[in-house]
């Protein structure tokens, strides 16, 4: 990348470097302000110019095989909560990085819209389930955009194409002998949608995640064969154990299907909002059978008439499911069990991470302590509540959230630690520089320990998002911050250019260093903190077309020679 970065900066508003606006800025003291509930303080806006190469990014070298994210298709039952908000802010993050390794990612998520708790809720607010079903979805899709999540398909189970991938299927799992026709009584969960065996329900026979007695139930239905899989479940989870991760999952899967699989229902006498069973429309394909089949279907490019074997070659096979725990049997027993069945291959990974609480305590609208998504971006924003719950809950562990420690962990890592750095390194390029400054980045980090501190840490960070450990991905780009603030207060390059002559030019230099540091946090901080990261970018020069073509094999090559045809020049 050949060339000089020029940042312009509006004199109107030269008293001010903001950072995050509008929660973390730095005053003309460059002192952070405390995370708070306010209004948008005034920022700096900048501009840049430069002689480089307008995408001077190179492309990489993406797999063949695309990596296939998913997260749960969501139950339009009720709006979004902050448990399908963190399933999903962690997905994302994952497809950023998967990005940034210069793969091709396609992102799926969407909504689960069939089933008798669709009909009921429908009727309860007086919309017909068709409408109902549209309002929720589009609550969905909102909220990931107030969140920032880049998605690439959003399935709807009541999608045409998606109806005809699920008719397929079941013929396909029909012809294959493992669909037959019986009579079934036993306890039922509504809000599981499912029949629970006497020995997992707790007092009073509730189910022990909804904690509502489950009902009694007596239908003709069909029935897919699972026990037929017994043998060949086992194997596979034997095998490769990181078909299901974290490894207490894979545990408990294990438990699951080494007690002894049974035959499940996959369809519905008394339940008119489905997808008819094909060659009997008096009954609906069961929910379950009908939505895992969204990871396929929303593999469609546009076909008017998809088949079942054109879409999987778009795709198939998922890299990883993410989701909660409370769903690990539909996506760990069931769905690779229906998969064996019609020939298809199984996801390479299932991750079913924690459950979230609040002051230490289980959440539920009876105790009226919810944690609303929409309410937390519009008081704190996006970036502040993706970092908090990427950085603060280990992804695979419940974790518990409240406000103070909301509030105490984003001042301490975004605005007092990063936002600091890049504030104070700015600060002193406007006062001691005359807002220009050129330095070879290259001589700058000449015998620098700090480089190899760097780099040590952002591999360190690169393995922790490769294996799903973005609370400790965080860690190690904070201690890259700190690295940065620890070297600029040992340094002190304001004594430097007070000095003046040669103690000024090293004081140039390590500036330099500083402003290659921030740098690389805003591409490593970006599957976490998108927003946050490019501004912190364009901060430095850069444009937006940089920051989203810029790769992770661009961060390594760039940190061993610190940017070495890179100078800096404010103005």
């Amino acid at each position: 990348m050949a060339g000089r970065v020029h940042l312009f900066y509006s004199s109107s508003v030269s008293h001010t470097i903001s950072f995050l606006s509008p929660l973390y800025s730095a005053t003309s003291r460059l002192r952070p302000i405390c995370l708070r509930r306010t209004s948008p303080p005034a920022h700096m806006f900048c501009t840049c110019s430069t002689a480089a190469d307008a995408n001077p990014v190179p492309s990489g070298t993406p797999s063949s095989d695309p990596f296939v994210l998913t997260t749960p298709l969501y139950y339009v039952n009720a709006p979004p909560h902050m448990g399908s908000a963190y399933t999903t802010i962690a997905a994302d993050a994952v497809a950023r990085f998967q990005r940034l390794l210069g793969k091709k990612v396609i992102f799926i998520t969407g909504t689960d819209e069939h089933g008798e708790k669709i009909a009921t809720a429908a009727a309860a607010s007086g919309s017909s389930p068709s409408d109902h079903c549209d309002a929720i979805s589009q609550s969905y899709k909102a909220l990931w955009n107030n969140l920032d999540i880049a998605y690439d398909r959003f399935i709807r189970t009541t999608d045409p194409q998606h109806e005809d991938i699920v008719r397929e299927f079941y013929s396909r799992v029909l012809a294959k002998g493992d669909i037959y026709r019986a009579d079934y009584e036993g306890l039922y969960c509504i809000n599981c949608e499912e029949y629970k065996d006497e020995k997992e329900l707790i007092k009073d026979n509730c189910c022990p995640i909804h904690l509502k007695p489950c009902v009694a139930r007596k239908e003709d239905n069909y029935f897919f064969a699972l026990s037929k899989y017994q043998k060949k479940l086992e194997e596979i989870l034997r095998k490769n154990p990181e078909f299901v991760q974290p490894a207490s999952r894979l545990n408990e899967v294990r438990g699951w299907v080494n007690s002894g699989l049974k035959d499940f229902s996959i369809s519905r006498a008394a339940v008119d909002w489905g997808i008819p069973v094909p060659n009997d429309n008096k009954q609906t394909i069961y929910v379950w059978f009908d939505a895992l089949l969204g990871y396929v279907s929303a593999l469609s490019e546009g076909e008017s008439q998809a088949d079942l074997d054109t879409v999987v070659s778009n795709g198939w096979p998922a890299s990883l499911h993410l989701i909660g725990k409370d769903i690990l049997r539909f996506h760990a027993v069931y769905w690779p069990a229906m998969l064996l069945s019609a020939g298809l291959s199984l996801p390479k990974t299932v991750f079913g991470h924690g459950f979230l609480t609040k002051d230490g305590m289980k959440m539920g609208k009876s105790l009226g302590n919810t944690i609303e998504p929409d309410d937390l971006v519009k008081n704190f924003g996006s970036d502040a509540v993706r970092y908090f719950f990427l950085k603060e809950v280990e992804l695979g562990s419940d974790g518990d959230y409240s406000e103070d420690r909301f509030i105490n962990s984003v001042n301490a890592g975004l605005a007092n630690t990063i936002g600091n750095l890049l504030n104070r390194t700015l600060g002193l390029l406007k006062k001691n520089c005359d807002s220009t400054l050129f330095v070879d980045s290259s001589v700058a980090a000449e015998g620098n320990p700090l480089k190899e501190t760097v780099e040590d840490l952002v591999d360190k960070a690169r393995d922790n998002y490769e294996n799903l450990s973005l609370s400790a991905a965080c860690d190690a780009l904070l201690e890259v911050a700190n690295a940065g603030n620890l070297y600029m207060n040992n340094r002190a390059p304001w004594t430097g250019f007070k000095i003046g002559g040669d103690s000024a030019d090293a004081a140039a230099k390590d500036l330099v260093v500083i402003l290659e540091i921030m740098r690389i946090l805003a591409i490593t901080l970006s599957p976490i903190t998108p927003g946050l990261s490019l501004k912190m970018y364009m901060q430095l020069g850069f444009t937006e077309d940089q920051f989203y073509t810029t790769t992770w094999v661009l961060i390594n090559s760039f940190i061993c020679v610190y940017l070495s045809t890179l100078s800096y020049a404010l103005s």
